[in-house]
């Protein structure tokens, strides 16, 4: 049967990658690392240090989520080929659906398990802070930065990463000029460091009495919430600290004191702001935080061949500088423009589906597999 052919050939295909996963995650030595932890939790006072222990108890999670998923992914290409045998041996069509099923199930497993391994720098294994800034457009930016927190909160949950918000200001008359949020989960850095960048929206905009289409710009900039001492050094005359009443959405505190806290370093004029913390003080050592890791990247960047090289780069917000655009009308496209993937469903992506361009960016960096300079898209 040439359906059994073709499934026979697809598998083959895929026995060389297996190896190449396997050997990625390096299974053998997790194995053992796993039997040493194990036997660490047995030790009488493995729990005297809370931050330790937790932090040895996610490392065995994932090092197990590892070895089950390649374990998983193992097992189905052992039962696919048995089926293709058993199908051909007694030249039954009817078992030509379900291995088509299991033929689907594997792939998506082996996109996810792949794509994990992609996931190798220094901070990708960290919870993510995403700020999101309304750019050029005025009500119809701060409408789009709405949906882009509602895109990234749906992404986010479909994940089962927590989402924190950190610092939010509505917008004038509709939507948001700035939101600063954290997700929370393994792997949720190395996953949005794709999303930073300018973000374009083509539609025909509500707040157009004329009816027209318009064109809206959203900055995004995502960095790790890099948990541990950074050595950077920051001179406090280097410093300028505001305080402001928290304001929109965030934890109950909100609005109930002026213990927001807005640091800008004068030097590099990064700004950072955090108000959803309990106290004022606990607002400036998050915010504080946040600083250090913005100065690390920066120094990394600095240390690049050239900063302007560096992909993922968040530039001015507006013409000629986004990533991707969202075209709304005359035709519905999302497509980015650094890896040329794209869709036509839009209400897709915005309602979370943006693991299309994530997997795209992460094998484009890693594995240079883009087809080459993006294209423009048409206005």
């Amino acid at each position: 049967m040439v359906e059994l052919d073709q499934f026979k050939y697809e598998l083959n295909n895929f026995k060389e990658p297996l190896v190449e996963v396997r050997d990625s995650l390096d299974l053998a030595n997790k194995e053992q690392r796993i039997q040493e932890l194990e036997r660490e939790m047995e030790a009488p006072d493995f729990w005297d240090n809370p931050e330790k222990s937790q932090e040895s108890m996610k490392n065995l999670k994932s090092m197990k989520d590892d070895i089950a998923i390649y374990a998983k992914l193992k097992d189905e290409f052992d039962e696919i080929e048995t089926l293709i045998e058993m199908a051909a041996e007694e030249n039954d069509e009817s078992l030509i659906p379900e291995i088509q099923d299991l033929l689907d199930d594997f792939r998506k497993t082996y996109d996810d398990i792949r794509i994990k391994t992609l996931l190798s720098g220094e901070y990708d294994k960290d919870n993510a802070i995403v700020t999101l800034h309304a750019g050029a457009g005025g009500t119809e930016s701060c409408d789009w930065a709405g949906m882009l927190y509602r895109m990234y909160t749906r992404w986010a949950d479909k994940h089962g990463f927590a989402v924190d918000v950190l610092d939010y200001l509505d917008g004038d008359e509709a939507g948001i000029k700035s939101v600063t949020f954290q997700v929370n989960g393994e792997n949720a850095y190395g996953y949005l460091k794709s999303e930073k960048g300018v973000h374009r929206l083509v539609r025909i905009s509500p707040f157009n009495a004329a009816g027209k289409r318009q064109t809206s710009f959203v900055s995004c900039d995502v960095m790790p919430d890099i948990e541990e001492d950074i050595d950077i050094e920051i001179r406090d005359e280097d410093l300028r600290i505001d305080t402001y009443r928290s304001s929109g959405a965030g934890g109950q505190h909100i609005n109930k004191t002026s213990s927001a806290i807005r640091i800008t370093h004068l030097p590099t004029n990064i700004v950072v702001q955090c108000q959803n913390e309990r106290s004022q003080h606990m607002n400036k050592d998050k915010a504080m935080q946040m600083l250090k890791a913005k100065l690390y990247l920066l120094q990394q960047q600095e240390n690049a061949e050239k900063l302007s090289g560096i992909r993922g780069e968040v530039k001015e917000i507006g013409w000629g500088n986004q990533i991707r655009s969202y075209v709304m009308q005359p035709y519905t496209m999302v497509k980015d423009h650094r890896t040329n993937a794209e869709t036509g469903n839009v209400d897709s992506v915005m309602d979370g589906g943006i693991d299309l361009f994530i997997n795209a960016y992460l094998k484009w960096i890693t594995l240079g597999e883009s087809s080459g300079e993006a294209g423009d898209m048409p206005d």
